[in-house]
């Protein structure tokens, strides 16, 4: 009885439903009285069209909605007339400054701007390179340098330049024309799977830096989800992650979604990636360790997510490669974040940062080789025969290939574990006694090789200035302002780190007795440049830097060199 009531109460509902529908259509077809058929089919594409519209700016592939409004608005107002003009005096004026700095040490330098009549003889080719070298000014030998270079001792660019002698002309392109090269790209790529306790199926490639190795495991993952109808598959990563991720993204159709991390420990906040993950999320990352803080990333509770949800995930060792695997031979203890971590599925490690590789060296590791099959690129139909290559590249320096299978071996195990224990070291020891100045605090707990500083009560970019002032070369950091020092090989040598504890300790004294004090010089221009809410504004700014560097003069506002 209960159930038939229940049916005739849906029955009455559903009756009142019919009616207002039924009213609907009588106002609609009211409303279309007199008008002819070609009018009410434009009318009808053109409100398809509209809302198609609407759609596609309210679900942009790449921008957030916010994203897009505040493009539309900044494009709005920089269109004004007025607003335009000054704004365009204001970056004329910033892009000026940046080529000043960029080109300042080479004024009455000539540029070769054409090839020589006669081509040069190797004793004046050689002195013209002493004369180009006499231009780097930047003690990096002296560790006054934050990264960059990380080994740099003459006893292995002696051993570099030998083996790049020997095979400066081979290629890996043709396995078959150098055999010996491709044995020692299959030998790289196993030493680091087994360093990465990789199981049978670990495998990998070698590429030409962090960039493309990063790369690669994105459009694997995108190609895999291509392949489930997702058209603009989605990385979800923490907001520290590196920007290559960006760039894949920008690259590939796919869509970065930043997860924010913890104002306290640096380190992705775990819940919030868990509520960002969706149909179209096609991979999930953690740094081990980031770029700008050096924290860890909790990568067992994001492979945890990863096995959950059916989600690849990929770990960013590329800063960390060969620190992170020695960490605990060297005497110190660090959640894993390899192979053994269940869930992990890629990993980026670079040869040519701690491993000390020639630069333009990177590995990118696979647990199954099926995701490896994702990243290669094979046209089976071309003229020239059967194409395929494993990375970006086609033809690549088989030399930077041979020497970074030698420095591997040149180090050995045991050679890594001494100088990630003398590294970590250092790193550790600069934390320490940073913390114990007063005015600026260490963000999260660094536990690998980078130290980043911050300031509560002054612009620290006032003191990332004064260390300039002092010789020092820092990585300056922005969303928060901050700037860190990457220790490596350089700054493990007797008096640097004591040095630049002096040097931080010293300058924040004077700071702090004007801690309100606004910053000047480069200081202000990138304390400006976070401040500047069109980020447009900046990559204009950005853009003309890169176009200064390929330049033989200043390049001038309307894009010319002078």
């Amino acid at each position: 009885m209960e159930y038939d009531e229940v049916l005739r109460s849906l029955g009455i509902y559903w009756e009142i439903f019919l009616l207002y529908c039924n009213e609907f259509k009588e106002k609609i077809n009211s409303n279309c009285e007199g008008l002819e058929a070609w009018q009410l089919i434009a009318f009808s594409v053109g409100i398809t069209l509209i809302v198609t519209w609407i759609y596609q700016w309210l679900n942009h592939p790449e921008l957030t909605l916010s994203q897009r409004i505040k493009k539309s608005i900044f494009t709005c107002v920089r269109s004004m007339p007025y607003i335009k003009g000054r704004i365009k005096e204001q970056l004329d004026v910033a892009k000026a400054g940046l080529q000043e700095e960029l080109f300042r040490g080479t004024e009455g330098s000539t540029y070769i701007t054409a090839l020589p009549k006669h081509g040069l003889t190797r004793k004046e080719i050689l002195k013209s390179v002493k004369d180009y070298q006499k231009l780097d000014k930047v003690d990096w030998k002296g560790g006054k340098v934050s990264g960059c270079v990380y080994n740099g001792s003459d006893a292995l660019s002696k051993l570099s330049g030998e083996i790049y002698e020997e095979f400066a002309w081979t290629n890996p392109l043709h396995p078959d024309v150098f055999p010996a090269l491709r044995k020692m790209e299959s030998e790289v790529v196993a030493m680091c799977v087994k360093m990465f306790n990789g199981g049978s199926q670990g495998c990998g490639t070698v590429t030409s830096g962090g960039t493309e190795s990063i790369l690669m495991a994105c459009l694997a993952y995108r190609s895999i989800w291509f392949e489930k109808g997702i058209l603009y598959p989605e990385i979800l990563a923490p907001i520290s992650v590196h920007s290559a991720f960006n760039k894949a993204a920008h690259y590939f159709k796919m869509k970065l979604v930043h997860v924010p991390i913890d104002p306290v420990t640096s380190e992705v906040n775990i819940k919030a990636m868990k509520r960002l993950i969706t149909k179209k999320t096609c991979m999930l990352v953690g740094s081990a360790p980031s770029f700008p803080h050096g924290i860890l990333d909790p990568i067992g509770d994001i492979a945890a997510l990863g096995r959950r949800y059916g989600i690849p995930v990929h770990v960013d060792c590329c800063l960390g490669g060969f620190l992170v695997p020695f960490m605990k031979k060297a005497g110190f203890t660090i959640p894993a974040c390899d192979f053994t971590v269940d869930g992990v599925t890629s990993i980026s490690a670079d040869t040519h940062k701690y491993g000390f590789a020639p630069k333009g060296s990177s590995v990118i590791l696979y647990s199954d080789r099926k995701y490896r099959a994702q990243q290669y690129y094979v046209n089976p139909d071309w003229q020239g025969g059967i194409y395929a290559s494993p990375g970006l590249a086609g033809s690549r320096a088989g030399a930077l290939v041979a020497g970074c299978w030698a420095t591997l071996v040149h180090f050995g195990e045991n050679g890594y574990i001494d100088s990630t224990r003398k590294i970590v070291s250092t790193a550790r020891y600069i934390e320490k006694h940073l913390r114990q100045i007063k005015g600026i605090f260490i963000y999260g707990k660094p536990e690998v090789s980078v130290v980043a500083v911050g300031s509560n009560d002054f612009d620290v970019y006032r003191l990332s200035g004064a260390l300039t002032g002092k010789g020092w070369n820092l990585n300056v950091l922005q969303f928060p302002a901050s700037f860190h020092l990457c220790v490596t090989l350089c700054q493990t040598e007797e008096g640097v780190a004591d040095e630049f504890i002096q040097d931080v300790k010293k300058l924040t004294a004077e700071i702090m007795k004007d801690p309100k004090k606004k910053a000047d010089g480069a200081a202000a221009i990138y304390g400006m440049s976070q401040s500047v809410p069109d980020r447009s504004m900046v990559s204009e700014i950005a853009q003309v830097f890169l176009d200064s560097c390929f330049s033989t003069g200043p390049v001038a506002t309307n894009g010319t060199t002078n």
